[in-house]
């Protein structure tokens, strides 16, 4: 990760620390963001459930903030701070327990968001449809797919 990109998951962390606090409860943190991939953790100590394994609240929502914050850095380097991000939407599938570091990995490529900031800069309202995947030992643990509104 370049120092830019570096800098800029610091400042989201930061961010997400400040404004929502679950964020700090969750001990959420951004592993890296490269540009097309942001990828979040949290350890499970703080999200476990009764069973000894990652607590589905904290799963789903360590895969709406991965969304939503991918979102949030796109709209920030288009030059579009202030627009508000919203979840419209959302579908999870809990295939497998986690049972250690809760990880979470979402992509946005450049067809999808340009589809997406066409609409935005005319009519000021978007909305897209990003994946969310959480993994536990290489297989896909949650599959998250959350359609985000931005507007003014």
């Amino acid at each position: 990760m370049t120092d830019t990109r570096q800098q800029t998951a610091e400042q989201l962390q930061q961010m997400l620390h400040q404004k929502i606090p679950l964020t700090r409860e969750m001990e959420l943190r951004v592993l890296d963001y490269d540009g097309l991939t942001l990828r979040l953790a949290a350890p499970l100590a703080p999200n476990v459930n009764d069973k000894g394994t990652a607590f589905g609240g904290s799963l789903y929502n360590l895969a709406v903030l991965c969304g939503w914050s991918l979102l949030r850095l796109k709209l920030d380097e288009a030059g579009l701070p202030h627009k508000n991000i919203v979840i419209h939407e959302a579908n999870t599938r809990y295939l497998l327990p986690v049972t250690g570091e809760l990880q979470a990995a979402c992509t946005l490529t450049g067809d999808v968001l340009t589809e997406f900031m066409q609409p935005l800069q005319k009519k000021g309202r978007a909305r897209i449809t990003l994946t969310v995947a959480i993994h536990q030992q290489d297989k896909t643990a949650v599959e998250f797919t959350g359609q985000y509104v931005a507007l003014d």
